[in-house]
């Protein structure tokens, strides 16, 4: 490595040595390059030749190679500010406990000790120093230490204002009233500013390329346009000579004098082209082939030869470019991309593209691509200043090369990815960025590949364990599941899978294929289509594809297909007979089969003579079976069992399974859909549906039974196979049974039956009627609340009660307590009107079918009209009261006490502002006295916006606010304007006296006393002023009260137009009045003309401090002497007058006129101010230009010195002459080299030297020192 990289604000980089590093590869080489100069060359490749290697110091403790140099050293300093902030921490703490000073101190001895003598042995570069400098280091933090713990000041204040004064020099105050550096003003480098700087010019000179730009050729580049730089000369011909690239071979450029004309025309177009011959010029000469390119003569207007600079040769190369080469575009989804960048042009190259995955763009570039065993001078500079080459003419380092940059990465995202390239660059730097425009008309720039996901394929619901079995002849799916490497199957890509296949017959005892199984090709548009087997035998997938990419086959990947045995059924029969008749009733069948369980068989029931038939069948769950036939009715019937079914084989039909019987079943009767008990009300009738089988007609005979009593009745000649009992009204409540006792059919055979129903008749009819609320069917309730009237309702639950509300609309509602209630929203009489239960409708109680709801009143309030100025509406005007003085109202209330209200308190002060106040009160009975505030001046507000009493809570729709306002007048004040200020007046009566000025707040005229007392007689005198019009008055004393030495000034008593008062007591701040004489002033200076940067000294008289009253170039100031001497200095010209002077005993102010003239420093500008430079050829002279500022006459003194090279630097004074100026220009003739300036000026008034310099005027003589 060169270097740690870093900004301009880091630490300074780690030093560098061949002991660091191995010098750049053992020693071999030079240590690494850096950036070279524009104006150097770079350095030719050096032979190898081998050196011995020095012995490498130690290194850091922690290698350079772990943490670098400048973060150790930022570590380091980090720790150490880190320390010292804990320091400042422990001193600010010690300010509180001083009792620890002696332990912080010994403390930090020793923490400075540990890091200051540690860090060397951390072995860090530039922190390695000597023990005497750690020892001096120590020395130094152990004393601050000392001084912070122990708490010893340090003079910080004096120590700065002493190192201002000595950088900035002491600032004095100026005429302008403000402080400025005296330093400044007698050393203003502006006085003397120019010089004139005179060269002699050297021989002419020319140089191909000066700042050695790069140039290419190709594409939009048709030319290079070479410049050429010609100094002092005008050349008439030149010759460049051009070195093929390719071949080595030479040839000669001639450029002749009217191509040189050409070139000056074309150049002169620029900015930088000047017309005068002595100055540089830059021409262009333009190129259209690649090249190594010198300037090997120039030929001048004398026809001499021109000197050239010796400079880097100019190479002129093709254009770097690069393209991608055809690759193949579909790719699956892992593989690698395989992709060859081209890039031609002189190497190394540098190369950026693009890379974009499924519209995610990153950019990648590519350095130092160049061919193996290649080496170029190129290689060792930054691509930023790549533009020089060796002296030495060989070309074949700069011919361009064809190299490609093969890219192979992994595509592991499915997708697009696009590369496209978007700049290329060549060794000497030419760049040939690549737009997205161009790289989308251009194909050879751009690759897309589209990388597809991998197919996986399983198989889902059938293995060698659970086989499919398939009827014979049928065909089933085979139960693919399609998937990817991404998410679900890919979708619009047919899957290719190849299967193999082995009979049944073939399959190993161990359930695997045996030798050379079948292979079937199978495609699959999408995952919903499945392929179609039917042949019985094991099918195992072995590989899937796409039109694209090969995939996996994922387990299960084998089925076994099976063509179970047709089901079977055979049957036997037996008859089955009544044991009264002695008849057949039926047939039990006992079924045989063979197949797959489940199976269903399917048998036609005909009787003869009917014309329609019964299709029945039978689900049976193995493999044999039993079922009973037996008909309702009396008949011949033919059972035929038609077809079966199993799990595999469905609808089998079958044949010659026939069973004929002629049956004749016994009578019976059952009651027809009866679950659960019956429920009846009182005198309400039931019936029953019967239902017969046998032969009839049919005798039944069936009781009612209850509370232990029978009662048998009978239905003869029953001809339906149906009919329905009717029961008797049902006049007692409880619990009944309907039994069926006995049928009989045709032949007189009696059958017993079982079959009963159970009735459950209501004790009473259900009843509803409104209960009581305290011992009434009445209720108050508040407004807007809803009333709950109770309910008393007998029967069962739930019951659906009617009743009419207030309005008179009817409601319905069903309710399912026997003690519910009626919600009533309104005010007025409610009615039930009628009430059903949940099985029997109900009566309404006369007695208490009705209820009554009444509102109890809401509060109210009002005020009395006493105290009140004005009425309108709900708002109030209360009469005006002064500030301070005592007021109430009364508020009457009218409903349930107590009473709550609530107002807001607004109040618009004077002056400022005051938040509302919310206020409340608790009133116990129907009056209450509300007391107004008066405590500060202003307008008051008070709304009361809410009210509420024990029964209701304040409702806004209901009470409207009341608002009351009053008008509370301030108190006067009276105040002086500058309390505690000493008045001070003349001893005797003059224009422009001081005043005493007296603010007032109130309303105007103002009635006011004034207490006047001398300190000498100590008695008070009292002075009444009536009727002030303003609110401000000035006071003025009348002489008649003032005596010699001093007196007090208090205000009493002050009084309003609006009748308020104020009695001010003798807290309230009271002046001074004094009458003394007046102070003078006289100047120390006999002259009266001064130069800027003097001094103005005047004394003064009287008792400090003293205002001094000048005029300044019209501007009239005042200044603070706080001494007995006024001092001013002259900041810049003009007219100084003292008008006035006042000192601090009193406002008296002695008029005075002292006036100084100061002028202005004189001034000289050589070349108009500006270094000029001015080239003049051997014998020849230049012209240098004084301008003067001031009033001649000028004398100046100016220096002929060497131009020093180094900036800042001074050059050896060669010659020194003095000159005197009538006028305010002076031109003087120069013919020899170096810098001239003037170093001293003087005019009429006042002069200037330059520091460093002393001129003896006097005798007029040239004496300078440097």
């Amino acid at each position: 490595m060169e270097g740690t990289p870093r900004l301009k604000s880091a630490f300074p980089a780690t030093p560098q040595t061949s002991r660091r590093g191995g010098g750049g590869g053992g020693g071999a080489y030079p240590a690494s390059p850096v950036k070279q100069r524009r104006s150097e060359h770079l350095p030719e490749i050096p032979a190898l030749q081998p050196t011995a290697a020095p012995a490498p110091p130690s290194e850091p403790v922690i290698p350079e190679s772990v943490i670098d140099a400048p973060s150790q050293r930022l570590y380091a300093v980090t720790l150490f500010v880190a320390l010292w902030a804990w320091k400042v921490y422990d001193f600010a703490y010690l300010q509180e406990l001083d009792d620890q000073s002696l332990w912080l101190f010994m403390k930090w001895v020793a923490l400075d000790g540990v890091f200051l003598f540690g860090l060397p042995g951390m072995r860090i570069p530039w922190l390695e120093w000597s023990s005497v400098t750690m020892t001096l280091l120590f020395m130094g933090h152990a004393l601050a230490d000392g001084m912070m713990m122990f708490r010893i000041p340090i003079p910080v204040g004096a120590g700065l204002a002493a190192v201002g004064r000595s950088v900035w020099g002491a600032y004095e105050m100026a005429v302008n009233e403000h402080r400025v550096n005296p330093h400044r003003i007698e050393f203003n480098e502006s006085l003397i500013l120019g010089r004139q700087i005179i060269h002699i010019l050297p021989e002419g000179s020319a140089v191909l390329n000066p700042e050695r730009t790069s140039y290419c050729l190709g594409g939009s580049n048709t030319e290079a346009r070479l410049p050429i730089t010609i100094n002092s000369t005008n050349p008439t011909s030149m010759e460049l000579v051009r070195w093929d690239l390719d071949t080595n071979a030479n040839e000669t450029i001639h450029i002749t004098k009217s191509h040189l004309k050409a070139m000056h025309k074309d150049a002169s177009r620029l900015k930088s082209y000047s017309e005068k011959p002595n100055e540089p010029k830059t021409l262009f000469y333009s190129v259209k082939k690649p090249g190594l390119y010198v300037l090997s003569k120039v030929i001048d207007e004398s026809n001499l030869e021109v000197a050239r600079k010796r400079m880097a040769h100019t190479v002129v190369v093709p254009c770097p470019k690069a393209n991608i080469l055809p690759a193949k575009t579909a790719r699956c989804r892992g593989d690698l991309s395989k992709i060859e960048l081209e890039v031609t042009g002189t190497p190394p190259l540098r190369v950026k593209y693009r890379k974009a995955i499924n519209q995610q763009a990153q950019d990648i570039s590519f350095e130092s691509i160049q061919p193996e065993d290649f080496l170029s001078p190129l290689g060792k500079v930054d691509f930023d200043n790549a533009v020089t080459i060796p002296t030495v003419v060989d070309t074949e380092w700069a011919r361009s090369r064809v190299i490609k940059v093969p890219l192979s990465e992994g595509l592991t995202a499915a997708g697009r990815w696009v590369y496209s390239i978007s700049e290329v660059q060549d060794g000497f730097g030419n760049k040939v960025p690549y737009s997205e425009a161009e790289v989308d008309r251009k194909a050879h720039l751009s690759l897309s590949i589209m990388v597809h996901e991998l197919p996986q394929v399983n198989l889902q619901g059938c293995t060698p364990q659970k086989p499919l079995n398939v009827a014979i002849g049928q065909a089933a799916q085979l139960p693919v599941q399609l998937s990817s490497t991404g998410r679900g199957a890919i979708k619009d890509t047919p899957y290719h899978l190849q299967c193999l296949f082995s009979p049944q017959d073939d399959i190993s005892a161990t359930g695997e294929h045996r030798a050379e199984p079948e292979l079937r090709k199978i495609s699959v548009q999408d995952g919903d289509q499945k392929p179609q087997i039917s042949q019985a035998g094991l099918y195992t997938l072995q590989s899937v594809s796409t039109d694209f990419c090969a995939g996996e086959v994922l387990e299960p990947a084998s089925c076994l297909l099976q063509n179970p045995p047709q089901p079977q059924l055979s049957i036997n029969s037996e008859e089955m007979f009544d044991k009264c008749a002695g008849k057949p009733i039926g047939l039990r069948v006992d079924l045989d089969l063979l197949g797959t369980p489940p199976f269903d068989v399917h048998y036609k029931v005909t009787r003869k003579g009917d014309r329609n038939h019964h299709v029945a069948h039978e689900r049976i769950n193995g493999l044999r079976g039993q079922i009973e036939l037996m008909p309702r009715h009396a008949g011949e019937y033919t059972y035929d069992f038609t077809e079966i079914s199993d799990s595999v084989y469905k609808s089998q039909k079958l044949g010659g399974l026939q069973l004929t019987q002629n049956v004749k079943p016994a009578a019976s009767a059952s009651i027809m859909g009866i679950n659960d008990k019956k429920t009846a009300c009182i005198d309400e009738k039931v019936t029953f549906d019967v239902g017969f089988q046998g032969e009839g007609p049919f005798a039944l005979e069936w009781e009612l039974v209850h509370n232990g009593k029978r009662v048998t009745h009978q239905m003869p000649n029953i001809t339906q196979d149906y009919t329905t009992i009717v029961t008797d009204e049902l006049r007692d409540g409880g619990d009944y049974v309907l039994a069926l006792k006995s049928v009989t059919d045709k032949a007189g055979c009696q059958e017993f039956l079982k079959d009963e129903g159970k009735i459950t008749v209501r004790h009473q009819k259900p009843k509803v009627g409104f209960g009581h609320v305290d011992n009434r069917r009445s209720i108050k309730t508040l407004e807007g609340t809803s009333a709950q009237l109770p309910l008393r309702l007998a029967g069962e639950r739930p019951w659906t009660i009617a009743y009419r509300d207030a309005s008179g609309r009817e409601h319905t509602m069903k309710v399912s307590q026997p003690n519910d209630r009626i919600t009533a929203s309104q005010e007025g009489a409610y009615e039930l009107v009628n009430v059903r239960d949940n099985f029997c409708p109900g009566v309404v109680d006369e007695a208490s079918k009705d209820f009554n709801v009444s509102y109890i009143p809401r509060p109210q309030m009002r005020i009395p009209e006493s105290g009140i100025a004005e009425r309108s509406g709900q708002k109030l005007s209360r009469q005006a009261v002064c500030e301070g003085d005592e007021d109430a109202i009364e508020v009457l209330f009218k409903g349930a006490a107590p009473y709550h209200i609530h107002w807001m308190q607004h109040t618009k002060p004077e002056h400022g502002a005051v938040a509302p106040k919310p206020k409340e009160l608790r009133v116990p009975q129907n009056m209450a006295t509300v007391r107004m505030d008066t405590a500060q001046a202003g307008l008051y507000t008070y709304t009361f916006d809410k009210l509420g009493d024990a029964n209701y809570d304040h409702n806004s729709k209901a009470f409207t606010p009341i608002t009351l306002e009053q008008r509370v007048h301030g108190r006067p004040s009276a105040a002086f304007v500058n309390p505690g200020k000493t008045y001070s007046f003349c001893s005797v009566e003059s224009a422009g006296e001081e005043v005493i000025p007296v603010q007032f707040h109130g309303e105007p005229p103002f009635h006011l006393e004034v207490e006047i007392k001398h300190h000498r007689t100590g008695r008070p005198e009292t002075l009444t002023l009536s009727k002030l019009p303003s609110r401000r008055h000035d006071i003025r004393i009348p002489h008649s009260r003032l005596h010699g030495g001093k007196s007090s000034v208090a205000l009493r008593a002050v009084t309003d137009a609006r009748g308020c008062s104020r009695i001010l007591d003798s807290s309230v701040p009271r002046v001074h009045i004094a009458v003394h004489d007046a102070p003078t002033i006289t100047p120390l200076d006999t002259s009266s003309d001064f130069c800027v940067g003097d001094r103005l000294n005047f004394a003064l008289a009287g008792q400090a401090p003293f205002n001094v009253f000048y005029n300044f170039e019209g501007h009239d100031r005042k200044a603070v002497a706080s001494s007995t001497t006024f001092r001013r200095l002259a900041e810049t010209p003009g007219t100084f007058t003292i008008t006035g002077i006042q000192d601090s005993a009193s406002t008296c102010r002695s008029s005075t006129n002292l006036t100084a003239h100061i002028h202005g420093l004189p001034s000289v500008r050589v070349s108009h101010g500006k270094d000029a430079y001015v080239d003049i050829h051997e014998g020849g002279e230049a012209e240098i230009l004084f301008e003067f500022g001031g009033e001649p006459p000028f004398e100046f003194t100016w220096t002929r010195s060497t131009h020093s090279q180094r900036k800042g630097g001074k050059g050896v004074v060669l010659d020194m002459k003095h000159e005197v100026s009538e006028g305010r220009v002076l031109r003087v003739k120069a013919g020899e080299e170096g810098v001239y300036e003037v170093v001293a000026v003087r005019d009429r008034w006042c002069r200037f030297v330059k520091p460093g310099v002393k001129v003896d005027w006097r005798e007029r003589e040239k004496l300078l020192e440097f």
